[in-house]
């Protein structure tokens, strides 16, 4: 195969991995925030907020997939359409205490937000740190 072809995705069967998958945990009820808090005190606790409406969102959500690295049972991830669950998401900052913004990673440990990010700097959590 040409350059080009290496270049654009040509079906070179090297270097082709085995993809990962993000074990999301739909979240889309009032209950699971107080769930989430409670759990968090055991296992970090992980909410991806998401505008499904959004081209950066979902470019942000691609590099987050892309890059996700934890092993299965290190964290509980949920993820968040907050178009769909509009209620859910405005709860999640009064109860977290963070302004909202979208995209947004919130990190939850022993009932409170350790760290959080928007947009791009999303990629800069060292999830690591927090297992």
């Amino acid at each position: 195969m040409g350059v080009f072809g290496n270049l654009f995705g040509g079906n070179d069967e090297k270097g082709k991995s085995e993809k990962k998958v993000v074990p999301w945990i739909p979240l889309n009820s009032l209950g699971q925030l107080k769930e989430i808090e409670q759990k968090s005190s055991a296992k970090t606790q992980i909410i991806f907020k998401h505008s499904t409406s959004c081209g950066i969102s979902r470019m942000v959500m691609n590099m987050f997939n892309s890059g996700y690295d934890l092993e299965e049972g290190q964290v509980d991830l949920y993820y968040l359409d907050l178009h769909a669950y509009r209620e859910v998401s405005n709860e999640v900052g009064y109860h977290f205490q963070v302004i909202h913004q979208s995209p947004q990673l919130l990190v939850i440990r022993n009932g409170s937000v350790v760290t959080h990010a928007s947009h791009g700097t999303i990629a800069e959590i060292d999830l690591q740190k927090y297992v």
